[in-house]
């Protein structure tokens, strides 16, 4: 129990302190950057995953 409110306390702190640095504009900026390579990382991710599916597909067939 106890680390489960440690956890809880951890990850309150964690927004009240994003929040606060997204109030700044290098704050801004760092969020905007971290979005865009998180969703690059994520497109990514999802090609290949499609790229292996349709190989496997084909791979199936033969």
């Amino acid at each position: 129990m106890k680390q489960l409110f440690w956890l809880t306390v951890g990850v309150i702190a964690g927004f009240f302190v994003a929040h606060k640095v997204n109030q700044t504009e290098e704050g801004k900026a760092f969020f905007a950057n971290l979005d865009a390579k998180t969703r690059d990382f994520t497109d990514a991710l999802v090609e290949g995953y499609k790229e292996r599916e349709a190989e496997l597909r084909a791979a199936r067939k033969n």
